[in-house]
């Protein structure tokens, strides 16, 4: 399975955090999935850390560097995963959730999230 973690469940397991389901933390440590982050995680960390929306327990730079030493795969944005925002439905109007619905559509991911928005899209999720 190729699973695209939501900034949540990247900070979840990054961090250790109960608030990550079973599910999903078996999910991401299964050797045969291949696991994706996208960079607008890594933005989105970015601007709320700033504004003390979010508290992390590492800072950012180490969380990227602990992904790229990982067996992730960074997935960078594209022209093509903008070009489909721009068709989405305003079901969720979270700009870097709805970068991640669609790097997941395009790409053939499932997005491992507790948000419930998702699912409007049809994109496969995993909690």
């Amino acid at each position: 399975m190729n699973l695209l973690l939501d900034t949540h469940a990247l900070i979840w397991l990054g961090e250790n955090d109960q608030q990550l389901s079973v599910t999903a933390k078996t999910a991401i440590e299964t050797a045969t999935n291949t696991k994706f982050v996208s960079v607008a995680s890594f933005w989105e960390i970015a601007i709320k850390a700033r504004l003390g929306k979010l508290v992390l327990l590492k800072p950012l730079d180490q969380i990227i560097k602990e992904i790229e030493e990982s067996d992730a795969i960074i997935l960078g944005v594209s022209p093509r995963h903008t070009l489909l925002i721009e068709q989405m439905p305003l079901h969720h109007r979270d700009p870097f959730d709805r970068m991640l619905i669609a790097q997941a559509s395009i790409e053939g991911l499932t997005i491992v999230t507790l948000d419930p928005h998702f699912s409007d899209y049809g994109v496969p999720i995993l909690w």
